[in-house]
């Protein structure tokens, strides 16, 4: 089977990750989401929380399924039997940092390819970043991340900007 990694840390996952994991369903013959749990990033939720919010929007894609990975891309992939990471590039900026894991990947796993997918333009701008800072301030987020989970990264966000400022 022809089988692509998309990891990442999604925290949360955003319209532009649905958008990489869509066009990669189209591609490869199963396409497993991998959901980084060793972070330094401190994500708001746990890895295994993270999947499940990343399950409940990509349940539509009978090709697609999430797991929670630890320690390196590389072991994980041959673990998944996949020769294939997909990344997502929105920028130049983007591809350096991407260029240099591919290069490192390869060193490790000299079988596993890096496919790179640019971003669609309406997404070259989104960022997980971008989305728990908005967030943060009671922004609004339709239209950033699914909507099935909308409410759920608006209210966890928000908490957590609630809970700073009460400590400062």
């Amino acid at each position: 089977m022809n089988v692509a990694i998309c990891p990442g840390s999604f925290d949360p996952i955003t319209v532009g990750h649905m958008d990489i994991i869509r066009r990669s369903s189209a591609l490869y013959e199963h396409v497993v989401v991998a959901v980084g749990a060793n972070l330094k990033k401190k994500p708001r939720l746990s890895a295994e929380e993270r999947a499940r919010l990343i399950e409940k929007v990509t349940g539509r894609f009978a090709n697609v399924s999430v797991e929670v990975m630890e320690g390196l891309l590389v072991n994980f992939a041959r673990e998944q039997g996949a020769r294939v990471v997909v990344k997502g590039l929105r920028a130049g900026s983007d591809f350096e940092s991407e260029f240099q894991q591919a290069q490192l990947n390869r060193t490790l796993y000299p079988e596993f390819e890096t496919v790179f997918i640019m971003a669609a333009a309406e997404h070259s701008f989104l960022s997980s970043s971008a989305v728990r800072e908005i967030a943060s301030y009671g922004g609004e987020v339709r239209g950033l991340v699914p909507d099935e989970i909308q409410e759920i990264v608006h209210r966890l966000y928000v908490d957590e900007q609630a809970v700073a400022n009460d400590k400062g």
